[in-house]
């Protein structure tokens, strides 16, 4: 099992969580919220819409997301996230969904600024039951880097 550190982390590697249940009622609660439009929130409208169903909003994909990257496995100390590129919804999450997500790394590199962290790039996917995405991103993410690591510099 890895510590977590910048250093444990070579590129290709791959960090998973899930899956995480979307249940209909999760969807029109966030969506009475933050997103209420008629196909988020009435299952009469949203038949009628271009998704010819119920539908998470985009916003509460994202939140998924975002509740998932806690639990990856196996886990890295993350500092801070520091934003996400060519974010893309492919796919539209429905209720009864499980999605599960994928995290690999695609590039690494010490910070300039502070050589206590570095920072990874990660090719991020969000799939449900079906493998089908329905959230692709580039994440960044400062990580902590061993403390007898940043000693050697």
């Amino acid at each position: 099992m890895t510590s977590g550190y910048f250093e444990d982390t070579e590129i290709g590697d791959s960090r998973k969580a899930g899956p995480y249940l979307v249940s209909k009622d999760e969807i029109i609660q966030f969506a009475k919220q933050y997103d209420p439009r008629p196909f988020h929130i009435d299952e009469e409208a949203a038949a009628r819409s271009v998704f010819a169903g119920l539908t998470a909003s985009g916003a509460h994909t994202f939140a998924i997301f975002i509740s998932l990257t806690s639990k990856l496995q196996p886990p890295l100390r993350v500092l801070a996230g520091l934003g996400w590129d060519e974010v893309r919804l492919p796919n539209a999450v429905r209720p009864g969904d499980h999605l599960d997500l994928e995290s690999i790394v695609l590039e690494k590199r010490e910070s300039r600024s502070n050589s206590d962290r570095g920072i990874l790039r990660n090719q991020i996917h969000l799939r449900n039951q079906r493998r089908e995405t329905v959230l692709q991103c580039i994440g960044n993410v400062l990580v902590a880097r061993r403390p007898d690591a940043k000693a050697s510099m």
